[in-house]
């Protein structure tokens, strides 16, 4: 499977993130933020390639 859109990173964050909140660990909630975050730039860098391929 190709994670091309970073679908899978910004589910796990999320998931991350409310783990996090649940058990107070603050590092835990970071930690999902930033895989979140890093799902999101997957999104963008793909969004331009695909706009740069057309």
């Amino acid at each position: 499977m190709n994670d091309k859109h970073g679908l899978k990173d910004k589910v796990a964050g999320k998931l991350k993130e409310v783990e996090g909140k649940v058990t107070r660990d603050k590092a835990r909630e970071l930690e999902g933020k930033a895989q979140q975050a890093k799902g999101k730039v997957k999104d963008k860098a793909n969004d331009v390639k695909e706009d740069l391929e057309d």
